[in-house]
């Protein structure tokens, strides 16, 4: 007999096994993984910051809202953050500056002289940052869990090695092929596949949204002298490189975005010597080895802005993707209002000041 369920979500990362947690306690629900085990690609590759400009304006109602949740649950470290400038980038730095002056984040000037004391080594040519206080490390490993945890208890199946490989739309349910792992039927599917949601799209007939992946890499640096634990995370402002500490080691990016297939990424050789170069023209410090690099996809629609609603062309399927890298500092916003957009159910505290219009798949229709 085929089991049979309210909603299935296809994709276990953060984003499936968030909404999969704020739809269970209302349906039937189960959580279809591709891989062995949940948050294998991007959940689990995450440089595990929670920056408040992340993702430009339109993302930080969801930032800002999902701040409560992170801190409560205790998923949130307090660390600040430092955007960077270099002599002469006195107007690129105020229009960053412009651009979040209504926004909610709080952003503070330094001059040469407090840079100095929060980032010891940096090189003389950075004269000016702006600071961002409220900037935190976040425990991704445990809100990913609290989140499964929270599904499983409030009646969730969780369905590991189930990559969908077809779907057929009978009457008021799918027919959800999984190839040798079988086949389930669902009155709505969440596609929340992160690389592959359009992939997951075309086979539920759905048209595709255009949603690409593109590579971030991140080194882990010993360096000399070790940073300090309490080292704010440091951008600069034209979006070249961060790095921020981590158990005595360096964190690094170059902050690329290379278009990639959805797959299993992997670090290029090339993406690690120019976020050391990078590196090298901030600070001082020497370089001793790279102990581990590593790369993940983050997904973006073509208006950068993530997905969030039923598609306006085929009946049972929810968008909820195209996240990018801010789907982790927003999952409690966006999985609220992902399920109450689902279930017609009303706003709440949480929701209430976000603008669903923005997010709605029918926009990339158009």
């Amino acid at each position: 007999m085929t089991d049979t369920f309210d909603i299935a979500v296809i994709g276990a990362g953060m984003a499936g096994a968030s909404i999969a947690a704020e739809l269970a306690p209302h349906a039937r629900v189960v959580l279809c993984e591709a891989e062995d085990y949940p948050g294998y690609h991007t959940t689990g590759r995450s440089a595990a910051f929670r920056e408040e400009c992340y993702g430009g304006p339109d993302i930080v109602p969801l930032t800002l809202a999902s701040g409560d949740y992170l801190r409560d649950g205790g998923f949130l470290t307090l660390r600040g953050g430092l955007y960077l400038a270099r002599d002469g980038q006195d107007d690129e730095l105020e229009a960053f500056r412009k651009r979040f002056a209504d926004s909610g984040v709080t952003l503070q000037p330094l001059d040469r002289a407090a840079l100095e004391q929060r980032l010891p080594g940096v090189r003389e040519e950075w004269t000016q940052a702006l600071s961002q206080p409220n900037c935190a490390d976040i425990d991704v490993a445990g809100l990913h869990q609290h989140y499964l945890s929270r599904a499983k208890a409030t009646g969730a199946q969780l369905r590991a090695r189930h990559r969908l490989q077809g779907a057929q739309r009978v009457g008021d349910q799918w027919r959800l092929d999984f190839g040798a792992a079988g086949e389930l039927r669902a009155g709505v599917v969440v596609n929340a596949s992160g690389a592959w949601a359009d992939q997951v799209a075309a086979l539920l007939g759905a048209r595709q949204l255009g949603i690409q992946p593109l590579r971030r890499t991140v080194a882990q640096l010993r360096v000399d002298p070790a940073p300090q634990p309490d080292l704010p995370l440091t951008l600069d402002i034209s979006g070249d490189f961060y790095f921020r500490p981590d158990n005595g080691r360096l964190w690094l990016s170059p902050h690329d975005e290379t278009p990639s297939e959805p797959c299993d990424a992997a670090p290029e050789e090339y993406d690690v010597a120019l976020a050391i170069d990078r590196f090298q023209q901030v600070v001082d410090w020497e370089i001793e080895a790279v102990e581990r690099k590593w790369a993940g996809l983050r997904s973006f629609s073509p208006d950068r802005l993530p997905v969030f609603g039923y598609d306006p062309e085929i009946d049972g399927m929810f968008w909820f993707a195209g996240q990018g890298g801010y789907g982790i500092q927003t999952a409690p916003a966006a999985a609220r209002l992902g399920a109450q957009l689902l279930l017609r159910h009303p706003r709440d505290a949480m929701t209430q000041d976000l603008d669903e219009a923005l997010y709605a798949p029918a926009r990339l229709h158009r």
